[in-house]
């Protein structure tokens, strides 16, 4: 009777991971529901070691201050782009979150003072960055 329980237990067992395989989910596997925000930056000439420079020294930090999580930061490989262009990638809880975060960003003093000091020679970006969100794609190795 014990062998035959056990025996029971160890097909359900097996009947339940392999669903879970079948559909894509380990045990304890959490999905990926963080929404990526892709933001391109377009300088004026001679100004992207000015954006460079404020954000290696200010505006990663104040991004995790407002609840957003720095990515990856990119230089396009097309050398004329390369002179005037950053890419990025924040991600988030939602894109509401994503709003809230970017209200607080932009009205937050400390972000007011380095954004002036950084344009004190000029402008910097020549137009205002673009901004895409995403989702993983339920194949994407990511998740």
């Amino acid at each position: 009777m014990k062998r035959t329980v056990l025996a029971i237990g160890v097909v359900v067992l097996m009947a339940v991971g392999s669903m879970g395989f079948v559909a894509g989910v380990a045990v304890g596997q959490q999905r990926n529901t963080r929404v990526y925000e892709l933001r391109t930056y377009t300088t004026l000439p001679g100004r992207l070691l000015a954006l460079h420079k404020r954000f290696a020294e200010h505006t990663l930090t104040l991004f995790a201050k407002h609840g957003m999580r720095n990515e990856l930061y990119f230089t396009p490989t097309d050398t004329t782009k390369a002179k005037t262009t950053l890419i990025y990638l924040l991600s988030h809880e939602s894109e509401e979150a994503a709003n809230r975060s970017w209200k607080a960003f932009s009205a937050d003093p400390a972000w007011i003072a380095v954004r002036d000091a950084s344009e004190a020679d000029g402008k910097i970006l020549e137009k205002a960055p673009e901004r895409v969100f995403m989702t993983l794609a339920p194949f994407s190795p990511a998740k």
